[in-house]
């Protein structure tokens, strides 16, 4: 069963959704994203943000959701007068992930995200809509049908902040009153503060913040200069700011040189919480990089012994000869 505290206590969370891997390699399909049950046959990665929910007000006044070649218009319909997409045969993967003890959770926005709001009021309001189609309320047009997530994460990267804070204090409300644990991630740019949801960090208890260290002067590639590799700065943000004294901070790392710049998983902190991945696609087509990190993260051999390497060994092998 999933663990109440899996968000903040486990080591290795990676993002599923956007086939980053294909995105950037269309002629090898081996190796192209699988639905999300495949990657929750094993206990390296504990938790999996579905990427992405791209925009909060489509056709019908509800949200759309991108999912890359796994669900989209050509092989799932959409709820009737709207842009919602209907993949609830994506509904057993998610049972089986959380029955795994994995937490899997929605994530908002992305590179091309528009997740606006143009009052306080608007955005109190559109935490019932989120409470209503991914959590535990209910609704006809449940994207993933009978499946509850776990949470939310707000990756923002533009626009404005405003109505956040009142969107996932209204939120929270909602998930305190629910039958289970709920979680409110975020994933800032490592520039610190975050342009985008630094205010919003401010003033809401997340529970986990994945800082991507990419792409940016101050990624990982930096780690050994000071003056740019800046977990310090997360590290005093969580200690002596957060509204959560709990809050874990992540390395957010590129799961192999396609999908950024750079990778290594160290830190000293102690609000350091373990590495999010970008994204599981590119980490099984790098050689089970999820592997290594968990292996760098963990001293416990069990979480990798002797039969889930022989079994991704095995996978290795036939993808390489379905290629070949």
């Amino acid at each position: 069963m999933l663990s109440n505290d899996n968000v903040q206590t486990s080591k290795c969370h990676s993002y599923w959704g956007q086939n980053s891997y294909g995105a950037t390699h269309p002629d090898k399909t081996a190796h192209w994203q699988k639905t999300l049950s495949y990657y929750c046959m094993d206990s390296v990665v504990d938790t999996f943000p579905i990427a992405f929910l791209v925009d909060s007000y489509a056709e019908g006044n509800l949200p759309s959701i991108d999912l890359a070649n796994i669900c989209n218009s050509g092989n799932a319909n959409y709820f009737p007068g709207t842009e919602l997409l209907n993949c609830s045969f994506l509904a057993s993967d998610i049972e089986m992930c959380q029955s795994a003890g994995k937490a899997v959770t929605i994530s908002l926005g992305g590179g091309t995200g528009n997740i606006q709001f143009q009052s306080d009021s608007q955005a109190t309001a559109y935490a019932q809509t989120i409470w209503n189609l991914f959590l535990g309320g209910k609704s006809k047009t449940r994207p993933f049908g009978s499946a509850i997530l776990d949470g939310i994460d707000m990756d923002i990267e533009g626009g404005s902040q405003a109505g956040y804070v009142s969107f996932l204090t209204a939120l929270r409300k909602h998930m305190n009153r629910g039958k289970k644990k709920y979680y409110i991630t975020a994933a800032p740019q490592c520039p610190f503060p975050d342009e985008y949801i630094g205010d919003t960090l401010d003033s809401v208890g997340f529970d986990a913040v994945y800082v991507q260290f990419y792409n940016n002067y101050c990624d990982l590639k930096h780690y050994n200069n000071r003056n740019d590799w800046n977990f310090a700065a997360w590290d005093d943000w969580a200690n002596n700011v957060s509204p959560n004294p709990d809050v874990k901070v992540y390395i957010g790392a590129p799961a192999s040189s396609t999908a950024g710049s750079g990778y290594q998983t160290q830190s000293n902190y102690s609000s350091f919480g373990g590495v999010m991945l970008w994204d599981i696609s590119d980490a099984y087509a790098n050689h089970r990089y999820d592997i290594a990190v968990k292996q760098a993260l963990t001293s416990d051999e069990d979480l990798l012994n002797k039969q889930i390497r022989d079994q991704h060994l095995s996978e290795t092998r036939n993808i390489t000869q379905e290629e070949d």
